[in-house]
């Protein structure tokens, strides 16, 4: 099943952008912010708490109306629209798009074909809400134990361990302090060993994510933690120290999961999308199911506004805007996330899987090669660290990247006065890599330090720099759950916004596939 488009760069808008390219190139961003002095308020959008500030980024008003305009003859919108009425935009495997379903209100309406999604939705989450409870007070136990779970062990891999992890460092503050939880995911056994030598068994529950139950590394991995469990406690308690989210009943039956420990998802939900579904039980587990409807409850926001802003204001077609900009015009094959709260230090490695698995494509939806470049190269690392790691590149190497700097107004910890010590160096960071410092400057720095003439001419060619590097400010409040599935439905959709403009099909993965396929059939031949 195919789509018919028209390719990219045969939009009226992309051969005008491909023009203005030439006349934004001679441009720098020390001119654009003398000619407005109210720059940053022009350049800027809020919603749903979250403020971006895209006024370093080498753009004009003319720039943001032509890329508004390619978004419109890219049917961006009418993609959108039918992505959330449940029309079936994964062409290859012929499947609606729908973890937006996911965070649906129970008044929302979803459906795929007769299926109502929104119904089935909520009677999962219904069921987590009253296994995460019964954990939570001991009613639910594991076999054998006079103690309540005091551990949980994810097992999973991709979309059904990264975004775990990453939702649980983000929110360890607001974590149910009498459960810890540990992810595992790395087939090499290293994790599941240490994780293991950490827990008492009896009162450990382990939560096995694999839609098919079939993935190599989960399964292995679960195998492994099942006979450490029947070893030190029983095979009885296998069914009571384990829970799966997973649609293969028959496998769960052989394995051993008990009947009510069992939640199932979707065709409809892409592992990328998942952290939204059951896949999330174990970190509603850390956090409580009360967060977890929270986090919910931000994506639903996101989501709202994705749908109804208009493109010059619309904060996940914005960042996608600029990341086409770059990426096919300017020549910006990758693109750093710099969060500035060390609880987002795992936040990049999970966009990384959303863009690069989603629009890592080189063929369109028409089956047609793609004639320009797609999955903008996404990575980073938290700001501080990252300042006394790479920046260096950032500022003065010869590989342009633009970056999104991400942080809170409040910190997420009591010691106030390393976070603000903390966002005075992203301003920092990102007015130096918008403004460098010319030569002049560095002569006129040198000079005031009483360099001699040979000195200055010796050392000022090395601490030039040449600035135009642009950068996003995205800030908000707090970093709650809510503010967190803010976060991350606004890259969901931004995502979404570079796919559609590309043409490709983001919610296949069929270069993950074949690694899987030929990694079995060498084990079978082991």
């Amino acid at each position: 099943m195919t789509e018919k488009s028209k390719a990219p760069e045969k939009l009226g808008a992309w051969k005008s952008l491909r023009a203005h390219q030439k006349e934004v190139s001679k441009k720098s961003l020390r001119e654009l912010f003398a000619k407005s002095r109210n720059r940053a308020d022009r350049f800027s959008a809020e919603a749903c708490g979250i403020r971006l500030d895209y006024s370093r980024h080498l753009a004009t008003r003319k720039t943001v109306r032509l890329l508004t305009r390619l978004a419109r003859e890219a049917g961006v919108g009418d993609l959108r629209d039918r992505m959330f009425a449940g029309e079936h935009i994964n062409t290859t495997e012929d499947r609606a798009v729908l973890h937006v379903a996911l965070r649906a209100g129970r008044r929302d309406r979803f459906r795929d074909g007769d299926q109502d999604c929104t119904a089935d939705v909520h009677e999962v989450l219904d069921r987590m809400e009253r296994f995460v409870k019964g954990v939570h007070s001991g009613e639910i136990r594991g076999y054998g134990s006079r103690l309540s779970f005091t551990d949980v062990v994810n097992i999973g891999i991709g979309g059904s361990d990264l975004g775990i992890e990453m939702a649980l460092k983000a929110l360890h503050h607001h974590r149910v302090r009498s459960i810890r939880v540990h992810t595992v995911s790395n087939v090499d056994g290293t994790q599941l060993a240490d994780v293991l030598e950490q827990v008492n068994p009896r009162a450990t529950l382990f939560v096995i994510c694999s839609k098919t139950f079939t993935t190599q590394e989960t399964l292995t991995n679960a195998r492994a933690a099942r006979t450490w469990l029947a070893e030190t406690v029983g095979e009885e308690a296998v069914a009571r120290n384990f829970a799966a989210v997973s649609t293969n009943h028959e496998a769960m039956d052989d394995f051993g999961i008990h009947p009510d420990y069992r939640f199932g998802f979707w065709d409809w939900v892409g592992g990328r999308y998942s952290i939204w579904s059951a896949v999330g039980l174990s970190m509603a587990l850390g956090l409580g199911i009360d967060n977890f409807r929270a986090f919910l409850a931000g994506g639903r926001a996101m989501d709202r506004h994705f749908r109804e802003a208009p493109a010059d204001q619309n904060l996940p077609m914005l960042l996608a805007l600029l990341s086409v900009w770059y990426n096919d015009f300017l020549g910006a094959s990758s693109q750093a996330v710099l969060p500035y709260d060390a609880r987002l230090s795992r936040f990049p490695a999970f966009l990384q899987q959303l863009h690069m698995e989603s629009n890592g494509k080189s063929v369109r939806k028409d089956g047609r090669a793609l004639r320009v470049p797609s999955g903008t190269i996404l990575w980073g690392e938290a700001g501080n660290n990252a300042q006394h790691s790479f920046y260096q590149l950032l500022h003065q190497g010869t590989r342009f990247v633009p970056v999104d700097f991400i942080a809170p107004d409040e910190g997420s910890s009591r010691f106030k006065e390393q976070h603000s010590l903390g966002l005075i160096n992203m301003q920092a960071q990102a007015q130096a890599l918008a403004f460098g410092q010319t030569a002049a400057e560095v002569r006129a720095e040198l000079e005031s330090r009483g360099l001699s003439k040979k000195e200055i001419r010796a050392l000022a060619i090395h601490k030039v720099h040449r600035g135009n590097r642009p950068s996003s400010l995205i800030r908000f409040r707090r970093l709650d759950p809510e503010t967190l599935g803010k976060l991350v439905a606004l890259y969901e959709h931004k995502v979404f916004t570079e796919g559609a403009i590309w043409g490709i099909d983001s919610f296949d993965q069929w270069g993950v596939e074949l690694g899987k396929k030929l990694a079995r059939e060498l084990q079978s031949a082991v």
